[in-house]
């Protein structure tokens, strides 16, 4: 291959049993070596495409994985387990973590939201029935003492959602403010009903005190008693947490009639007392 400053000079030869034929080619040393240089840029775009296509599908795949891996998480996890603290966020109202109200929760209630009719029972029927349960019943059964001291984060009715947004909600109970492994007192005697997980409650306690009032306490990190059990007012039920729906840990207190819910203020004190058992 002769050379000389401009072009580079190959000879191809061929050959016959007679003769031998030779063929001159000469090829500009500029556009030879541009053409090298673009196939060396071709290549290596190609395989950094290549390399790229893979990176991302192997994020991919990554993510797929994770994401899989946490829905299957919460789906094999014991809701019965009630050392197990779960947060469930209400997503069809999502808010930055700032803007959810502090120790507050309590589960989505399935009560239609007009906001012009509570899901009570009607006014002059609940003054007589509570009439007469006062009158009538042994203290001991009626729960008018506070199951934990704490301040009064919501109250009882509707409330602006403490996931954030701009919706309004009914809460069935009250939020008392404690920290996480406080104590819960029985407010009165009565049948432990539930005991353990229920829905957006969290780990649940419910008790029976007779004439169809029912106290619930919710987002426990620790019940201390099973259903059927006998307690007395004042006796240790179970531990303050934050599971359930729940931004916090706090005591979601519900008083129910009936198996509807009104509002507990109708029984207890205007301030927290010690609890204190009756003789």
């Amino acid at each position: 291959m002769p050379k000389n400053d401009k072009f580079y000079t190959f000879h191809l030869s061929h050959k016959t049993k007679s003769k031998i034929y030779i063929r001159r080619i000469e090829v500009s040393k500029k556009i030879l070596h541009r053409s090298i240089v673009g196939l060396i840029l071709t290549l290596s775009l190609t395989v950094l495409s290549f390399t790229g296509i893979f990176k991302n599908n192997s994020i991919a795949k990554s993510e797929a994985e994770n994401s899989s891996a946490l829905i299957n998480q919460q789906l094999t996890q014991n809701p019965n387990n009630p050392s197990t603290e779960q947060k469930t966020i209400n997503y069809s109202h999502p808010a930055k973590s700032d803007s959810l109200a502090i120790n507050s929760g309590g589960p989505v209630t399935s009560i239609d939201m007009d906001m012009e009719s509570e899901p009570v029972i009607e006014e002059s029927e609940m003054e007589n029935r509570m009439r007469t349960i006062q009158t009538t019943s042994n203290p001991a059964f009626l729960p008018t003492i506070w199951a934990h001291l704490g301040k009064i984060n919501n109250e009882y009715g509707y409330r602006r959602n403490p996931f954030g947004g701009r919706s309004y909600e009914f809460h069935a109970g009250m939020d008392i403010d404690g920290d996480k492994g406080d104590a819960v007192m029985a407010p009165a005697n009565g049948i432990v009903t539930k005991a353990g997980w229920h829905g957006g409650y969290g780990n649940l306690i419910e008790i029976d005190h007779g004439n169809g009032l029912t106290t619930r306490y919710g987002h426990l990190s620790q019940g201390n008693v099973m259903v059927g059990d006998t307690v007395q007012r004042g006796q240790l039920i179970g531990l303050i947490g934050s599971t359930g729906r729940s931004t916090g840990p706090h005591l979601h207190y519900e008083l129910r009639m009936n198996d509807k819910p009104i509002n507990p203020r109708r029984l207890l004190p205007s301030a927290p007392v010690e609890m204190k058992r009756l003789g």
